[in-house]
């Protein structure tokens, strides 16, 4: 078609009416899911744009956008979650902010209650892959992730391997070859590529993968509490732990002052408030959350404006924050 499809056209070609195309597009779940599954199908094939402005005087809607993040107590997120509201505000936009606890079933949930509230757009940390829910609504509800990506949509993320290998290596320079992974959550992109890159270090060492220093934990910050202290009960304990994010690393701070244990080096893959007010201060990757969400919300502004350009994926950069802990001397040998 060389004109923008309308909402006769798509109901035409789903062989609806006009107000289930409206219902099925403005998020309302009493639609059948066979009369849905249609409707869909037909706005992904014409690439039906419905009229913004039209839909938000009907509605009231048009001036909010959602952001969904794993928790909202989480350091990186909540600086991120900032940064969205204060230039939100700039543009005379609300934020409604729903979290998923790293449940794909919930962040299904959150989405489509969003969807439900005619948001303009979606900023979304994505724990599962909801493209079967996003792409026939890539034109209708602009979408950009953040952290980690979705294959054909928007996306501003850091470079995990590369930051997370400078980290590492860092710790490999202060002399320390038996160094542990802390906080490696098989769910997320970004561990697994922090884990890739922990690994090939060790590897350049002529080390083969140990399991037993890199223990699958859960998402809750807590979780990593027995964890260090089994690490440092093996035999050959690690002298260096490189943690895998910031929300873990508050945790493996406060355990290696009660068990009067700061003599381990460490760095954090993720700056948090009091990395450098503990003794000794931590030495950090900074991924500039503040930044992301930044980044993230002019390309959603973007895309409100021309919803057919080409996905586009921006790497954000990091800064190796170097303080006191990744420098510790290894233990004296007895």
């Amino acid at each position: 078609m060389t004109e923008r499809a309308s909402i006769k056209d798509v109901a035409a070609l789903a062989g609806v009416s006009f107000k289930t195309v409206s219902r099925v597009v403005n998020g309302v779940d009493t639609v059948l899911p066979e009369l849905r599954e249609r409707v869909e199908a037909a706005v992904q094939t014409l690439n039906y744009v419905p009229n913004s402005a039209a839909r938000s005087l009907k509605s009231g809607s048009g001036n909010t956008i959602g952001i969904v993040v794993d928790s909202i107590d989480d350091v990186f997120f909540a600086s991120l979650v900032s940064a969205v509201e204060d230039r939100a505000l700039e543009h005379g936009l609300a934020v409604i902010v729903g979290s998923t606890g790293f449940d794909a079933q919930r962040e299904r949930d959150q989405l489509a209650l969003l969807a439900g509230q005619h948001v303009r757009g979606i900023i979304l940390a994505p724990v599962g892959d909801h493209s079967d829910f996003l792409v026939p609504r890539r034109r209708t509800l602009p979408t950009v992730t953040i952290d980690r990506s979705i294959a054909g949509f928007d996306s501003v993320i850091v470079d995990d391997y590369g930051a997370a290998k400078r980290a590492v290596e860092k710790l490999v320079e202060g002399g320390h070859t038996r160094i542990a992974l802390v906080g490696f959550d098989d769910r997320l992109q970004t561990a697994q590529l922090r884990r890739e890159a922990y690994f090939d270090v060790l590897a350049d060492l002529g080390q083969k993968p140990d399991a037993a220093l890199a223990p699958p934990v859960s998402h809750a910050a807590d979780s990593v509490r027995p964890v260090v202290k089994k690490l440092l009960a093996l035999r050959n304990p690690p002298t260096a732990f490189f943690v895998a994010n910031a929300r873990h690393a508050t945790a493996v701070v406060s355990v290696l002052h009660e068990i009067g244990r700061t003599d381990v080096a460490m760095v954090s893959f993720g700056n948090f408030s009091l990395a450098d007010a503990v003794s000794p201060s931590v030495t950090c990757i900074d991924q500039d959350p503040y930044r992301i969400g930044t980044l993230a919300f002019d390309r959603l502004v973007q895309r409100f404006d021309d919803p057919y350009l080409e996905p586009e994926q921006q790497v954000a950069p990091t800064t190796l924050v170097e303080r006191l802990s990744h420098a510790l001397p290894l233990p004296v040998q007895k």
